[in-house]
């Protein structure tokens, strides 16, 4: 069965504003998606509405044909779904291999045994090492997850999201607040995950430049509703993305 992921009339609602607006949309595999809009135009809510971070007021989610509407955001990422985390949110006293070690063990189906030590478990520790040179953050093994640069923390998350092996990547402005230099090495990231075919990743970015060197498809929100999905060149020369995104007014008639 091909993997595949799908909002149905997507709608959640806060108060009287609707934030999301029955938007309905399928990913498939072997895609990048980019998820762009104007700011307050649901992006982030949507996002978190696939991953489980919030909870629809209508609609539905379905994931590789299952109905996962009201299933918790860990059942997601245990069925597959991954999403970058905040790192406060996990292990910050932790050291950066410590936090992978344990995302790969939770991917493995290993349980804490106080019996056998980490270290008898070399192909454990062999493959959160290799993850983290492929992240950069290999010379920064016993350093703290909290006494990380900001840049260094997004680098990271990355690492937990490749380590738990999910099939759905779920980037929300991965090179938000990074300096010039730290930016490649997370567009690289991105750049490797897409060549396995077989994975959906979805990418909420305000930067066009990031969008049109990564996304294959571009799908477009405004005030909560979907506007605009394609290629990217025809998403971004169409009038309502050039009115309501990068604020260019329409051409009058002659």
């Amino acid at each position: 069965m091909t993997l595949s992921l799908e909002t149905r009339d997507l709608t959640i609602r806060f108060g009287g504003h609707v934030a999301v607006n029955n938007v309905s949309c399928t990913f498939r595999p072997g895609e990048l998606t980019a998820i762009v809009g104007p700011n307050g135009a649901g992006k982030t809510t949507y996002f978190n509405l696939i991953s489980g971070q919030l909870r629809a007021s209508s609609g539905s989610i379905l994931f590789d044909g299952t109905d996962i509407t009201q299933h918790s955001a860990p059942l997601r990422t245990r069925a597959g779904l991954g999403r970058a985390f905040q790192l406060t949110n996990l292990f910050p006293n932790l050291t950066v291999e410590e936090n992978v070690r344990l995302a790969v063990q939770a991917a493995n189906g290993t349980h804490y045994d106080m019996l056998q030590p980490w270290m008898v478990r070399r192909d454990l520790i062999a493959r959160a090492d290799a993850i983290l040179d492929q992240v950069a953050l290999g010379g920064r093994r016993g350093v703290a997850a909290t006494a990380l640069s900001h840049g260094d923390q997004r680098k990271l998350e990355v690492a937990l999201m490749i380590a738990l092996e999910p099939k759905v990547f779920m980037f929300d402005e991965p090179t938000a607040g990074m300096s010039i230099d730290e930016v490649p090495v997370v567009l690289n990231l991105i750049a490797q995950l897409k060549q396995d075919r077989s994975k959906i990743i979805l990418l909420v970015e305000h930067k066009m430049d990031v969008v049109r060197s990564l996304a294959d498809r571009i799908i477009v929100l405004h005030n909560g509703q979907l506007v605009a999905d394609g290629v990217p060149a025809e998403v971004i020369a169409s009038p309502i993305v050039q009115e309501a995104y990068l604020g260019i007014a329409p051409k009058s008639a002659a």
